[in-house]
């Protein structure tokens, strides 16, 4: 009997949808698993359809054409080399499966189905899939191998059944979406798994961006003592070669050089730049073009651009109105310059000259208002998707969590787009972005290798500079205080009798829990944008925008 299995864990980025893509991935990851010698290669959860395919699951022709490649994968190791573990759906008996395949030998040798499926936060995994039973170890080259698939390891009824039926090892793959501080948190969940069942650990999990989520990869192995005897990078997709000997009637990982956990600031934008990347390459967008109106948020959102795509692929665009400051001009400029990016000037006088002898007759001797600020807004919007239309870039949107929350912003102007990458960021987050990138420049930028902004942009208060000498602080409480009510409503989901409890002023609660509410319906109409923390907008929370309820208490 072996008592050695070598496996590669194959942290890959696949494309939603793209089945033949997606097996060909697959074959390159088998080709450099046989390279390296392995016994076995895992591939993530649901890696011949991509994760999550939503709806896609429930066309027969997806699920065929992806039971046909995966028998056509399966065939394939009739070579002798490694044998294959992947992901993709499983139809058995008019049920729709979240599947784990198990190829070896020419043929597909053990199939299982998600026991556990996620039905909270962005998944909702019970409306596609059916649950399959606690499944038993699968035997492979002398092996008693416990795989399950991602929220199977999040509770102990998988893996002790695993462990009472004869696993050596715990294997799961996953499709399991970033969140800050994520990485170390899986470890943490792990552990119990290990502790119950005395067995290794292996997390394999998937990197890419798929519309609003990331996945950063962070595969890890723990030993039965509980040690950590794998870490694979975050962010970068790799294939690593770890080798199993049997030691009393267990496997045992031999240890390696851990990848290092980046500090928050770093996963927060290397998961904007992947998102980005992933987002405008799959859809087959030539670049990007946005507003760079010299303030912070356009210009973290263009150095995030530059470093995913690289900078011949942005396109950035100053649009001033007669109330933009000479400072914005030049702090612009300046960053376009630093970015290295295509930088041009398209002012919106003319525009709003139009439009205000357009409307001059329905709007009579009405005093202006916002509604001319608002004006300004679009016609800078309508500047962007008329590039956006004639060359064919995608137009991102700059504005931030904060903003968003609060309505802040203009339907159909600043809100117009394909994507935004500060979607999931609170403005305090802004600043502490812009000057961790300053200061350093993340791993796979294609950017600049200095700093990206003056630090004029990041220190001069922020103004949407749609009238005279205006500041965000005209209208909105101090970000640090706006930023901590926020999070107390939207992620804590505290009420304002618990903020007021906790320090913060009753009438500035009160005002802040009010714009949110109303700011719903602009929300509603808002481009995707990169997941973030644990209660993004659109996938996360969800309100009703007709919504008459008011207890303000709990």
């Amino acid at each position: 009997m072996a008592e050695t299995l070598r496996i590669a864990l194959a942290q890959i980025n696949p494309h939603v949808g793209d089945i033949r893509g997606n097996a060909e991935r697959i074959r390159r990851a088998r080709a450099e698993a046989a390279r390296l010698g392995a016994d076995l290669l895992v591939t993530p959860e649901f890696s011949i359809g991509g994760y999550p395919p939503e709806d896609l699951v429930l066309k027969p022709s997806f699920n065929a054409d992806a039971a046909a490649a995966i028998e056509a994968l399966a065939a394939e190791t009739a070579d002798g080399g490694p044998g294959v573990v992947l992901g993709g759906p499983w139809v058995a008996e008019g049920k729709r499966h979240n599947g784990l395949f198990v190829l070896d030998g020419g043929k597909i040798i053990a199939r299982r189905a998600k026991h556990e499926l996620p039905n909270y936060g962005v998944f909702d995994e019970k409306r596609v899939f059916e649950p399959g039973p606690a499944p038993g170890p699968v035997a492979f080259r002398g092996f008693r191998l416990g795989l399950m698939i991602c929220e199977d390891w999040w509770f102990p009824t998988v893996s002790e059944t695993l462990a009472e039926s004869g696993a050596e090892v715990l294997i799961s793959i996953n499709g399991s979406p970033f969140e800050v501080g994520k990485a170390q948190l899986r470890i943490d969940l792990a552990v119990p798994r290990v502790v119950e069942t005395g067995l290794g650990f292996v997390f394999l999990g998937q990197v890419c961006g798929q519309d609003e989520l990331v996945f950063e990869g962070a595969s890890f192995v723990l030993n039965p003592d509980r040690s950590l005897a794998v870490q694979m990078p975050l962010f970068e997709e790799a294939i690593t070669l770890t080798e199993w000997t049997r030691r009393d009637g267990r496997l045992v990982c031999t240890p390696q050089k851990l990848a290092p956990i980046p500090s928050a600031e770093e996963q927060v934008y290397r998961a904007m730049m992947l998102g980005l990347r992933d987002y405008v390459n799959k859809n087959r967008f030539p670049g990007v073009v946005l507003g760079l109106s010299g303030g912070i948020d356009s210009a973290i959102s263009a150095a995030v651009a530059a470093d995913a795509l690289g900078p011949d692929r942005v396109r950035a665009v100053m649009m001033p109105s007669p109330y933009t400051s000479r400072e914005s001009l030049e702090d612009a400029a300046a960053c376009a310059e630093l970015l290295g990016i295509r930088y041009e000037t398209i002012g919106i006088g003319p525009a709003m000259e139009a439009f205000g002898a357009m409307l001059a007759p329905a709007f009579g001797n009405r005093a202006p208002d916002i509604t001319e600020e608002n004006i300004q807004s679009r016609a800078r919007g309508l500047t962007l998707m008329a590039l956006s239309n004639k060359f064919g870039d995608m137009v991102l949107t700059t504005g931030n969590k904060s903003e968003m929350s609060v309505g802040y912003a203009t339907l159909y102007g600043d809100m117009c787009g394909g994507y935004s990458v500060l979607k999931d960021i609170y403005k305090t987050l802004v600043f502490r972005l812009c000057r961790w990138r300053n200061a350093h420049v993340p791993a796979g930028s294609l950017g600049p290798a200095g700093p990206v902004m003056p630090e004029r942009v990041i220190t001069k208060p922020p103004s949407a500079e749609l009238k005279p000498d205006q500041t965000d602080q005209d209208t909105l409480p101090p970000y640090e205080v706006l930023d901590a009510i926020l999070e107390g409503l939207v992620e804590g989901e505290r009420g304002v009798e618990a903020l007021v409890a906790e320090g913060h002023d009753r009438a500035t609660v009160l005002r802040v829990w009010r714009m949110l509410d109303r700011a719903e319906y602009k929300r509603r109409q808002a481009p995707p944008g990169v997941k973030i923390g644990p209660r993004a907008f659109g996938r996360d929370r969800r309100y009703p925008i007709t919504n008459g309820y008011t207890n303000l208490i709990a």
